[in-house]
């Protein structure tokens, strides 16, 4: 039976059985993998504290093959990002993050990358700071991680450079077209002002250390994140949940 060791982010864990819990990891080892903690709700379990959604961890865990549900042998608690959890405002951008790399990720596909992004910007969150907009510029971030990054420059079908004004963004080709190839049947087209695909390009190109400092209101935010949150719905085929009723369950 093979052995797993790794640091891992807890991404999610919900009852399984009169006992159990199943508990989803984004590991950096081994990518999105899962594990079942035996007896995790019970009163007396030794794994009280540790199973918290956003905990980073050093996790063991036991898996006969790829496919199958592992079972968690050892998990250690490196950090808990507790202060996570005594803000609902916080809690629900950090729960947002989590699932955004869930949704976009497949089972045991590693992404150094992306492990860290996460991790780093779970550090960076902040009460105090504009906490939708994070999580959109994370959102950003990690399409760039998985080969989706949005195509701004030019025409993502032709090539053509677009000067016109307003833009038009693709959510099926996951960049902007021209209104020739608009034309050509690609589904819905979604306007951005040139301000709106400046800010998408800044966002797209900036380390992730250095996107706190990017600003939008107004319209340029409506419309970045309609164009955002509608390529990542055709990505990953669906959109994301209502993140209020995600962290009760």
């Amino acid at each position: 039976m093979p052995l797993l060791k790794t640091k891992a982010v807890i991404l999610r864990s919900h009852r399984w059985g009169d006992a159990d819990r199943i508990v989803t990891f984004f590991s950096l080892q081994f990518g999105k993998i899962r594990g079942v903690a035996r007896g995790a709700r019970r009163q007396k379990s030794r794994y009280s504290g540790v199973l918290e959604p956003f905990g980073v961890v050093e996790l063991t865990l036991f898996q006969k093959t790829q496919d199958s549900l592992g079972s968690i042998s050892q998990i250690d608690l490196i950090s808990s990002f507790s202060a996570i959890r005594e803000d609902l405002a916080v809690m629900t951008a950090a729960a947002r993050m989590v699932k955004i790399v869930e949704s976009i990720t497949a089972d045991r596909d590693p992404n150094h990358q992306m492990y860290w992004a996460l991790v780093q910007s779970l550090e960076m969150l902040d009460p105090h700071s504009d906490l939708p907009l994070t999580a959109l510029l994370f959102q950003i971030h990690v399409l760039g991680h998985t080969g989706f990054n949005p195509q701004i420059g030019q025409c993502t079908e032709c090539g053509k450079r677009i000067l016109e004004d307003p833009l038009w963004f693709s959510p099926r080709l996951g960049g902007i077209v021209c209104i020739g190839c608009g034309r050509n049947g690609i589904g819905q087209m979604i306007p951005l002002s040139k301000g709106s695909a400046a800010f998408m390009e800044q966002a797209r190109r900036l380390p992730l250390a250095c996107l706190p400092r990017l600003r939008a209101a107004g319209k340029v935010r409506m419309e970045v994140t309609t164009a955002i949150e509608s390529y990542f719905e055709s990505v990953v085929g669906k959109p994301l949940p209502d993140f209020h009723s995600w962290i009760s369950s």
